[in-house]
């Protein structure tokens, strides 16, 4: 039985054209995330889901497979993730090969660790859970959020919070949005990801990023060198 990471890539970026092959810290964006899959050490095979050729030759360089080319009803704006990640599985299951588990890797994450990769396959692996995907934690309590209402007055959204001590409030976590392991009937079955179904892998703050922006991408390359820079010390 054979582990599969799944990196759904496709091309047509809109706000930051050609977004997964452009160059982040002199190598493609897409690099990153095979790299780390390959340093973990845990899959048999590294595949590319794109309908973009360009894409798919850079993926090769660095190591991945492009053994299909993604149909164009699945690379628009409305395709979902979760549509493509079946798409893949549906086409790598064709053969003899029995899937294990499936790692959905997305490519614009630069800042993704071989240690969480591996510590979301070994925790799924001893449970009988279905999923595990990274989070993060929120830096400022939500529970004291507040709106800007449209005459321009400032209303909490929970005001018996507002005098709370940070600490006594209940910490809260987000998607992190790097990578998410299931075992492949979770993902065709279309299981609920966000549910009892899933173990959170909590990833430092430092270590999550979302490229949407010129000025996104700015600040995590930034990111990016000061921690290669702690590396050398």
């Amino acid at each position: 039985m054979t582990n599969i990471a799944i990196i759904p890539a496709r091309g047509g970026s809109k706000r930051i054209p050609r977004k997964n092959i452009k160059l982040f810290c002199g190598k493609p964006m897409i690099s990153y995330p095979i790299q780390a899959a390959k340093e973990c050490g845990l899959f048999d095979r590294i595949v590319v889901s794109t309908d973009d050729e360009e894409i798919a030759e850079v993926s090769r360089t660095y190591g991945a497979e492009t053994p299909f080319k993604r149909p164009k009803n699945l690379a628009n704006d409305y395709a979902t993730t979760s549509e493509v990640i079946k798409h893949s599985i549906t086409e790598l299951s064709g053969g003899n090969e029995e899937i294990n588990l499936v790692c959905c890797l997305y490519p614009t994450a630069p800042l993704v660790h071989p240690k969480y990769l591996i510590e979301g396959h070994d925790k799924v692996i001893a449970s009988d859970k279905i999923f595990s995907f990274s989070v993060t934690s929120f830096s400022f309590p939500i529970q004291r959020a507040i709106r800007v209402a449209p005459n321009d007055v400032v209303e909490a959204i929970w005001p018996e919070n507002i005098k709370a001590r940070s600490q006594d409030l209940e910490p809260t976590y987000h998607d992190a949005g790097q990578f998410y392991w299931g075992r492949p009937e979770g993902f065709m079955d279309d299981m609920p990801i966000f549910s009892d179904l899933a173990i959170p892998i909590i990833l430092p703050r430092y270590l999550v990023e979302d490229i949407d922006t010129p000025e996104d991408w700015k600040r995590v390359e930034l990111m990016y060198r000061a921690l290669e820079a702690e590396k050398g010390i």
